[in-house]
């Protein structure tokens, strides 16, 4: 072979392994990768050529499926209560993609998940069409409900867990949104969808406030600062009286000292501070436990950590290292310190359990289509928040809240069952020049000792007059109204 010819042979040689090499690294290299793009079509073809699995509460799918009217996908995702159960499924869109549940779970309902292998593999060969799995969640139905009904057309949030297990059985944000709204591929959808954003929205009702917002937790972290506290010895019991003056002149500081709105405090029992929420005898708590101890306490509880998922990843609730002043303040849910509801839900929820955080999760089971347990999620305690006598006296001092006559949480009272909760009323704005949040955490007890629920509500009601803003007037009757339906769905 002559030398033209030869070089002529070796390059193509070196194209034919190129095209070789790239092919390969197309197919296994990038082969995830370009699947999960979004501009590749062909998945979203594929995605949507069959209907979607359901995702299911108390039994019943709360999603569908129907056929498209145009275009290049079969199916379309609908659901039942869409604005009810968005802050729980998510949305699954042809144009828009997905998020939360329908995302995270993605594979299961569409039924291309490695665990459906060999059933798929199995079907191909019997010539059945390929299904999609099943959700099956923790939700309790009438519970989101409840809450859904409760905060209406208020601005807000509310998250329910079982105390026992960690299971979610209530979680709520509004206002919220219709995903089926937006569901397709048209030019409907799409003015569905850009009206819900939050640039044209200032709602913003694809917030997920459950999860992914945090707000000043405002008094009803006091029953985390109760917890310093007897955690620490800085106070021997619940009746000792704490040794408070009233004004309380926060620690390295000389401008106005810090008051209370209600109650005798001075000298005032950690009982008797929890039930008319006295800031000055948690405030002087918080700078004797001081800011690392308060941290720790605050950690127990789940503060502090970026990666809670439920599958749904919370924001984080944040506990800061702060100076003695601030810390003070942070000790009474104010400064830097923020929480979502379902933090506030897991405080109530561990005081409830004897001292034992578990983690919240909403997904109980996946399912082939034929029905089979592809995968049970089990209940997984998080850490021993406090003590099991801690946890008792918190509970006395939280049933006082409620059941006491000079207690600022009387709405959550219910007809046969022992109700333990906190109010709050957290300052907005600077200075707070803002209408403050009305919080609300509780829990239920029944008479075989059994703790069925804890909640955690929080109301941001633009609309009412700012002297009728508090945790027990907004937000405590809708807590009462959630732990009334867990405990009428359990007779």
């Amino acid at each position: 072979m002559n030398k033209p010819l030869r070089r002529i042979a070796i390059f193509c040689g070196l194209l034919i392994l190129a095209l070789l090499v790239r092919n390969n690294y197309l197919q296994y290299v990038k082969a995830d990768d370009l699947a999960d793009d979004t501009e590749n079509r062909r998945v979203n073809i594929e995605r949507y050529s069959t209907k979607r699995g359901n995702i299911i509460v108390d039994g019943k799918a709360i999603t569908g499926s129907v056929e498209s009217k145009s275009g290049d996908y079969k199916y379309k995702r609908t659901w039942t209560d869409g604005p009810m159960w968005a802050p729980v499924t998510g949305y699954s869109s042809q144009a828009f993609g997905a998020n939360q549940l329908e995302r995270l779970e993605d594979g299961i309902l569409t039924g291309t998940d490695d665990r459906l292998f060999f059933r798929n593999t199995l079907d191909m060969f019997t010539g059945k069409p390929k299904k999609g799995g099943s959700v099956e969640l923790t939700l309790n139905a009438a519970a989101q409900k409840a809450a859904y009904e409760g905060l209406g057309s208020k601005k807000g949030a509310v998250a329910a867990i079982d105390p026992a297990t960690g299971k979610i059985l209530a979680l709520v944000s509004t206002p919220s949104y219709d995903p089926s709204k937006f569901a397709g591929n048209s030019d409907k959808d799409a003015e569905a969808w850009n009206a819900v954003q939050k640039k044209n929205n200032p709602d913003d009702p694809m917030l997920n406030r459950a999860l992914r917002e945090v707000y000043p937790p405002g008094s009803t972290f006091k029953v985390v600062t109760a917890a310093a506290a007897l955690e620490n010895g800085e106070v021997s019991g619940i009746d000792e009286a704490t040794k408070t003056p009233d004004p309380y002149q926060l620690p390295e500081t000389t401008g106005d000292p810090l008051t209370n709105q209600h109650g005798e405090c001075k000298n005032a029992t950690l009982k008797y501070a929890l039930m008319v929420s006295c800031n000055t005898v948690f405030a002087k708590m918080a700078d004797n436990v001081g800011n690392e101890k308060m941290i720790e306490q605050a950690e127990k509880f789940g503060f502090n950590d970026p990666e809670l998922d439920t599958p749904v990843r919370a924001a984080e609730s944040i506990y800061p290292e702060d100076n003695a002043p601030q810390n003070a303040m942070d000790g009474i849910g104010q400064a830097s310190n923020r929480a979502t509801p379902l933090q506030m839900a897991m405080v109530a929820s561990a005081v409830a359990n004897d001292g034992k955080l578990m983690k919240p999760y909403m997904v109980d089971q996946l399912k082939a289509a034929n029905l089979d347990t592809i995968a049970t999620n089990e209940p997984e305690e998080l850490s021993q928040a406090v003590s099991a006598d801690t946890a008792q006296q918190l509970r006395e001092m939280m049933e006082a809240v409620v059941n006491d006559p000079q207690g600022t949480g009387s709405s959550a009272r219910i007809d046969g069952a022992t109700v333990g909760g906190k109010t709050g009323t957290a300052q907005h704005g600077l200075n707070n020049s803002e209408k403050p949040y009305a919080w609300f955490i509780s829990y239920a007890k029944l008479s075989d000792g059994s703790s069925p629920v804890a909640v955690a509500v929080v109301v941001e009601d633009g609309a009412a007059n700012r002297d009728d803003i508090s945790g027990g007037g907004l937000a405590g009757p809708i807590a009462r109204d959630v732990m009334k339906a867990v405990i009428d769905s359990k007779k």
